[in-house]
């Protein structure tokens, strides 16, 4: 038997949750919700706290979709024919995801609520007066992005290989966030260099194409600018 790294068990974790955002409708609708929450909560500047909150309330969604599409998968693969007790497990699976949405549902309300209803345009600050985990965010964002393009062209696997390079976006979304937050032009110029090498190793080692390579700067790139535009810089 064939030992397995522990690279090939994080691929086969992650491909089963890009098969999920690929083939069911709902996985999709909860991981673009994930994202918006994720904006929401770097425009109201919600604490430590309730970012931990919905964190996990986030998690639970997205691990009882996965539970659900897994037995559903399963039931399928072993049953060919109707019965009343398949029925019965489809639909207990399906209402778990339900009672885990609508627990994030409220769980978003009662944070939100108060922000939102003294939002005004005014009350945007700026981004460096603003919470450390911001930068944590965007990096979490541009992972998303990431994943869920890899899943809809169905390309490579999650930690290689395909378009756009994960990697490449990761590393000119930090060079990027660095051109903002310091302005200091030798720290701004190595953080790009870094960037460049990172790039630059994905094509040497063959794991992605130029064009991969490309897409992946431009999206960490470009993802970055346009949220610290949203901000006012």
């Amino acid at each position: 038997m064939v030992k397995r790294g522990v690279t090939d068990s994080f691929n086969d974790a992650i491909n089963g949750l890009i098969y999920a955002v690929r083939t069911q409708r709902n996985m999709r609708i909860h991981v673009l919700s994930a994202i918006a929450v994720l904006f929401a909560s770097l425009i109201f500047q919600v604490s430590k706290v309730e970012i931990l909150i919905l964190l996990i309330a986030i998690t639970l969604v997205v691990a009882s979709e996965l539970i659900n599409t897994a037995l559903e998968s399963a039931v399928d693969a072993t049953t060919n024919y109707y019965h009343p007790l398949v029925k019965v497990a489809k639909n207990t699976a399906a209402a778990a995801v339900l009672v885990t949405a609508i627990n994030a549902v409220i769980v978003g309300i009662l944070i939100f609520w108060t922000p939102i209803t003294k939002f005004t345009y005014s009350s945007i600050v700026l981004v460096k007066s603003s919470s450390p985990y911001f930068a944590f965010a965007i990096l979490g964002i541009v992972t998303f992005m990431v994943l869920y393009i890899k899943a809809y062209l169905g390309e490579g696997t999650p930690l290689r290989g395909g378009m756009p390079s994960g990697h490449t976006a990761i590393a000119f979304a930090l060079a990027t966030m660095m051109s903002f937050i310091t302005v200091n032009p030798i720290v701004v110029t190595l953080s790009f260099i870094m960037a460049l090498i990172v790039a630059q190793s994905r094509i040497d080692t063959k794991v992605h194409t130029l064009w991969e390579v490309v897409a992946g700067a431009l999206l960490g790139f470009a993802t970055t600018i346009i949220i610290f535009r949203a901000f006012g810089y």
